[in-house]
């Protein structure tokens, strides 16, 4: 029995049927469209079975397979390593074409490559496209050529391309539904991929405060937040629906947006960031690594109250303000001179929105040793930006319900870690 001709489109980190460039062009094929998912077991192998993350995927392709199922489709989700699972659907399926958005982090461009020749090797086209991003790797560069490694410059090129155009094309696949191919595949239980219900949930996003963000931003009490994050790095929501708002509604949001990808371009054109200082200079630097003192800044309990507060906030929920982090990450760098390494390890371990280019690029940052970094002796006084940004104590009562019954001591004096700081950086840099 002939097995039918398809044409496979494979989500990743594009977890929608809305604004999405890979499916919209699968969707012109002369094929039917198998819409696909693969749980990694490389990438699921290293997580604790109630991981949020892998639960809020699972709920997300949920929603498209019931939107698929509206018409008659329905979504193909697969478990396993994923070039056994791709040599099991050429063996399933007369797969055609597959269409596939880019991603740019070292471990997807190496698996890409693999699958693409893969598919090659079996006269498989293949067509990959430009889709978590407005401009990627290089379409936003210096005249020479080279990427950008400050940020101000490349904001600037960056708005200067945008602005060209702007606004961005969205592409509604919605009247070409009835490509899907019509196979009623069994939608696997979270529980028969191997993992469980966490306690921790992604929470919708909502965009009514961005108008006023650049007032709101640094307040952690005022909760004003967009919970975008989350959304942005599973691709629940369009990057370019997103741009094309932002950009009439608030230009300092938008600035963030634009953060983003100049971390993404770095961590693309410069890979050794993931695990090696962007300024090898720094590497000389001589961490303490105290074991004890990092479970103290993990568990919330190093007696300053906005760096307990923000740590309990990501254990608890895994979220944490955006200001907090930098408090947090930098007392952990500057205060207790731990390796930047340890806590960006820390911050992917437990945070929603984790993504590898800004972790890296905000822990680099917050450390001194990154592109466009703080100055090492930048060191953050956690108790004036308590005053600063949380006055009333709001935050910190939310997250430390003690806080009033007489709060415990600083486990390290705030003068002394800062000149120990900037002593030991500057002995450290390498001239």
């Amino acid at each position: 029995m002939n097995k039918q001709e398809v044409t496979i489109f494979w989500f990743r980190r594009d977890l929608r049927l809305e604004d999405n460039v890979g499916l919209f062009h699968s969707l012109q094929s002369q094929y039917l469209v198998i819409p696909l998912f693969i749980f990694d077991d490389s990438i699921l192998d290293s997580l604790p079975k109630n991981d949020a993350r892998v639960g809020f995927i699972h709920e997300t392709l949920s929603k498209i397979n019931q939107k698929l199922q509206e018409t008659g489709s329905s979504l193909l989700v697969k478990k396993g390593k994923t070039q056994t699972v791709w040599q099991e659907l050429i063996q399933e399926f007369d797969v055609k074409e597959v269409f596939f958005n880019k991603d740019y982090e070292p471990f997807a461009i190496k698996r890409d490559l693999a699958i693409e020749e893969l598919l090659k090797a079996n006269k498989i086209d293949c067509f990959s496209f430009k889709d978590q991003v407005i401009f990627e790797e290089n379409e936003i560069v210096k005249s020479d050529g080279l990427p950008y490694t400050v940020y101000t410059p490349f904001k600037n090129k960056w708005l200067e391309k945008y602005n060209a155009t702007a606004p961005v094309r969205e592409y509604d696949a919605t009247e070409k539904f009835s490509s899907f191919h019509k196979y009623d595949f069994v939608f696997p239980s979270l529980e028969e991929i191997g993992f469980e219900e966490s306690a921790i949930k992604v929470i919708p996003h909502n965009l009514k405060n961005v108008s006023t963000y650049h007032e709101t931003r640094d307040f952690p009490a005022l909760n004003t937040t967009s919970y975008l994050s989350p959304h942005l790095r599973f691709g629940t929501v369009s990057i370019r629906k997103l741009v094309n708002w932002a950009a009439r509604k608030n230009q300092v949001f938008l600035s963030e947006l634009i953060w983003r990808e100049f971390f993404m371009q770095i961590l693309f054109h410069f890979p050794k960031v993931v695990t090696h200082n962007f300024k090898s200079a720094y590497d000389g630097v001589q961490w303490r690594n105290d074991e004890k003192e990092f479970k103290r800044w993990c568990e919330g309990r190093t007696g300053y109250p906005m760096v307990d507060a923000g740590m309990r906030e990501l254990n608890e929920t895994g979220y944490m303000h955006n200001r907090v982090r930098m408090v947090v990450a930098s007392f952990l760098c500057k205060h207790l001179l731990i390796d930047w390494k340890w806590g960006e390890a820390y911050f992917a371990e437990k945070l929603l929105d984790f993504e590898l280019a800004a972790n890296v690029g905000n822990w680099q940052w917050a450390a001194g040793t990154g592109c466009d970094a703080a100055p090492y002796f930048r060191v953050f006084n956690p108790e004036i930006q308590q005053k600063k940004f949380d006055e009333k104590g709001i935050y910190i009562r939310k997250w430390i319900p003690e806080f009033d019954l007489g709060y415990g001591q600083p486990m390290v004096d705030h003068a002394f870690a800062r000149d120990r700081a900037i002593a030991t950086y500057k002995a450290g840099i390498l001239k």
